[in-house]
């Protein structure tokens, strides 16, 4: 007699569905708002691009960012969580500010990744980080304005310093974690510094990726081995045998 096939279904709680209900929706609806635009500058002006032209437009940027989208979703949506990405993916900015404040919303309640404690947190995290975003930028706007053209100005005192700001947010952020995981934390350094020396010109979407991949293989390799055990398991190991 033949066995019949199972599969096993997957429940998830009423909190994570519902998560997934409104966000499907609110993406959906992101989607139709941001292609409203075009069309409607198109059905006001009655002007419409060739097929052909869209078609070689889109041909251009496929490989880079079509790609880098999909690796994205892959390798932040384990660490955003599942309302946190929804939102990070709708609102933008995902690399400089919603992940490093959804780490660190997440290390300062010490919530463990995989719970719902840490999906309401990354949610939260996501939501006040864009708030926030959307408030400074309207008040800098309206603030700065009129003594941007000084500071940003090639002859000004303080143009270099905002070259040096996106380095000076990781590099605040990343000290930390490299501290506190510095065994796994040199091969994705390693692996980073020698691909941007072969590949100066890599985009993020690509670079971020890569180190992921290769740090998780590197973190795996490094506990089969040992080589992360504490001094306390080392301990019991040798006593073990």
């Amino acid at each position: 007699m033949k066995k019949k096939k199972t599969t096993a279904k997957v429940e998830f709680s009423p909190y994570i569905n519902s998560v997934h209900r409104w966000g499907r929706i609110s993406s959906v609806l992101t989607i139709l708002l941001l292609i409203s635009v075009p069309l409607a500058i198109c059905v006001h002006f009655n002007v419409w691009p060739a097929a052909n032209d869209v078609f070689n437009g889109l041909l251009k940027v496929i490989p880079i960012f079509w790609t880098s989208a999909v690796l994205e979703v892959i390798t932040y949506s384990p660490m955003l969580g599942t309302g946190a990405t929804y939102l990070s993916f709708v609102t933008g900015n995902i690399t400089n500010l919603k992940l490093p404040c959804v780490l660190n919303a997440k290390e300062s309640a010490k919530v463990k990744s995989d719970s719902e404690e840490a999906e309401v947190i990354s949610t939260i995290a996501t939501a006040t980080s864009s708030i926030v975003t959307t408030v400074i930028i309207a008040v800098g706007v309206v603030a700065l304005s009129p003594f941007l053209k000084y500071l940003t100005d090639e002859n000004s005192v303080v143009k270099p310093a905002f070259d040096y700001v996106l380095p000076a947010l990781f590099g605040a952020l990343g000290a930390g974690y490299f501290i506190k995981h510095w065994k796994i934390s040199i091969f994705p350094i390693v692996l980073a510094v020698v691909i941007l020396i072969f590949a100066p010109t890599i985009g993020t979407g690509t670079l971020v990726p890569i180190c992921v991949i290769g740090s998780i293989l590197a973190a795996f390799v490094m506990f089969k081995l040992g080589w992360l055990d504490s001094k306390e398991e080392r301990k019991a190991k040798k006593a073990k045998k």
